[in-house]
């Protein structure tokens, strides 16, 4: 439970960093199993909460811009995909 809070408690930045920081751990190699498997949950957790902000992020902008009468966004990947 700790440290599901502590995760709700990083911003975007602070998530990635740290799980940056797993992975290169991890890609070391020189952690012990049980180290590693720690680290790897706690890289999911971090990896979730990231999506999750994420996920917010874009609905807030895609409030906002229904709000303007902008136009909608489109995914990124169906831009590439016309050119």
């Amino acid at each position: 439970m700790t440290s599901k809070k502590k995760n709700e408690n990083l911003s975007f930045e602070q998530s990635l960093q740290e799980l940056e920081s797993i992975v290169s751990q991890m890609e070391q190699g020189d952690l012990e199993l049980d180290q590693a498997l720690q680290q790897f949950e706690r890289g999911i957790m971090l990896a979730r909460n990231s999506q999750a902000k994420l996920s917010e992020a874009e609905q807030k902008v895609k409030i906002l811009m229904q709000q303007q009468g902008t136009q909608q966004l489109v995914d990124f990947e169906q831009d590439n995909q016309d050119e």
